[in-house]
């Protein structure tokens, strides 16, 4: 059975994507992890968002992705989220790990806003290919755009 981790997509009308940097490693990711035994895929979204970036978007609306395929062993549901475009430096992450020496270190240690062009060179190739092949920024971006727009 496949494990599954829940993230947001956070975008701005500029055509940018809110990454964090994953600590210790060289490549960015989007605010996701795995839902906690029955929690909901949204729950764990935002709580996994909140954690890894303290953004919280409890209360709003999210468009729903649904479940996709990620890696062998592990599945994605995505949210998604059009924002303005916020000052980053106001991020923080409260979720922690030990290292191989016992100290205590954050999941993520920078977040940016990434220009759509730019994330296939941020990300891991799985990312790449969920955010590049599976899903286009670009239209997710029209989407939530056309979804925001006032009725005519």
């Amino acid at each position: 059975m496949k494990s599954l981790s829940c993230g947001i997509l956070v975008l701005n009308p500029q055509a940018e994507l809110l990454l964090c940097h994953v600590t210790g490693a060289w490549h960015w990711d989007i605010p996701k992890g795995s839902a906690e035994p029955g929690e909901a895929p949204l729950a764990a979204a935002l709580r996994e968002t909140r954690e890894e970036s303290g953004l919280d978007f409890s209360g709003l609306a999210l468009t729903d992705l649904g479940r996709m395929a990620y890696r062998p062993r592990k599945d994605l549901h995505l949210f998604a989220l059009l924002t303005g475009r916020f000052d980053t430096s106001a991020c923080h992450c409260a979720s922690h790990y030990l290292d191989n020496w016992g100290n205590s270190r954050p999941e993520m240690d920078g977040w940016e806003w990434t220009p759509f062009a730019r994330v296939h060179r941020r990300c891991a190739r799985h990312m790449i290919t969920v955010l590049n092949q599976t899903l286009s920024l670009t239209a997710l971006l029209a989407r939530l755009q056309a979804d925001a727009a006032p009725p005519a």
